[in-house]
Parts: structure tokens; sequence; C-alpha cells
């Protein structure tokens, strides 16, 4: 089997360069949109029929799948973009807050399961579903936005942040999908 990081590795690497070429500054918008989902819809696929794949992932502590989601304080940056005028208030601040809000409930998940105090399985549920409905958010935002008043997305077609929609968020959605999947019917049901 292809080991999982050297394929990530080739992914991010691919995604930096096509980023830094310029490749989605050349394509109007909804392209950046369908390539994420494009992605997203590999790795489900991917998932659904690579067993080997599927097997490692499965074999993952859901901690580690939680901790790809510190990745969104990134949020910060959000926030940052929009005070230099280089993102719009409608995609930077309520994205940027959400996104720094999930990453802080994943931090919070992270922290109680080194401390030996794992949390429930109903809160790894509603997390999960609210960091899901957040990045839809975002990711729908983005599109509305992009199509409507494209120069406004200008910061997400160029590095660092062209790797959102090229790597990062399709990794994101993929592991709440993974996350469902993996979590024991009932858990969004307090206390089980």
């Amino acid at each position: 089997m292809v080991r999982p990081a050297l394929v990530l590795g080739a992914w991010f690497l691919t995604a930096l360069a096509f980023g830094a070429l310029g490749g989605l500054r050349m394509a109007p918008p909804p392209f950046p949109q369908l390539m994420l989902f494009g992605l997203l819809g590999a790795l489900v696929i991917a998932y659904a029929s690579i067993s080997p794949f599927r097997v490692w992932l499965d074999g993952l502590p859901l901690d580690a799948l939680v901790a790809v989601h510190l990745s969104r304080f990134v949020g910060f940056y959000f926030l940052h973009l929009h005070a230099r005028n280089e993102l719009p208030y409608a995609f930077a601040v309520p994205g940027g807050w959400g996104d720094i809000g999930v990453a802080l409930l994943a931090s919070l998940l992270l922290v109680l399961g080194r401390l030996g105090r794992p949390a429930p399985p109903w809160a790894y549920a509603a997390w999960n579903l609210i960091g899901l409905a957040d990045i839809l958010f975002v990711v729908a935002t983005a599109r509305r936005l992009a199509l409507t008043d494209p120069a406004s997305m200008e910061a997400l077609l160029r590095p660092p942040l062209s790797l959102l929609p090229t790597f990062l968020v399709p990794i994101l959605i993929f592991s709440h999908v993974v996350l469902l999947r993996r979590l024991p019917p009932g858990s969004r049901k307090r206390g089980r």
C-alpha cells in the first residue's frame, strides 16, 4: 500500500505549486469550489473503495481526526486580512470566528483526552456537527462572494490561502464525514 503520508505530502506540494503558479487565479469562479468538492469526492471514493486506506483511517484515534482541526485557527488570519481590507467582512468575520470557535472546542476535546478524561461520544458528535456546519457555511459564503464580487476573494486564490480549497478544506470536511461514520450510533443523545 502507498503510505498515506507520502500521498498527503505529494498532494500538499502539488497544491502549493498550483497556487504559486496562479492556477486558481486563472480559473473563474466557481472553479475553486468545484475543485474542492472534486477533491472531497476523491477522498470519499478512496475511503469507500480502497480497503487499506479505510482500515488506516478507521484505525486512527478519534483525537487524531480532531487534531487536524487545530488548523482552523487560520480564522485569526482571516480576521487579520479583513482588518487590512483584503477579505470582506461577510467571509472573514463570521468564518474567522466560527473556525476559531471550532478549533478551540477541538483543543478542549484533545486536552480532556490528554488529562485522562476523554469527552463522551455525544460531545464529539456535537463538536463534529458544529464544525461541519461551520465549514460548509464558510465554503458557501466564499462561493457566493466569489460569484458576486470576485476581487473581494482574491486572497483565497494565492498562497498561503490557496491551500484552503486545494488541500486543507477537503481534508477537513472529509474528516468530519469519517468522524460521523466512526462515532457510535446514538452518540448525539446526551449521556451516551
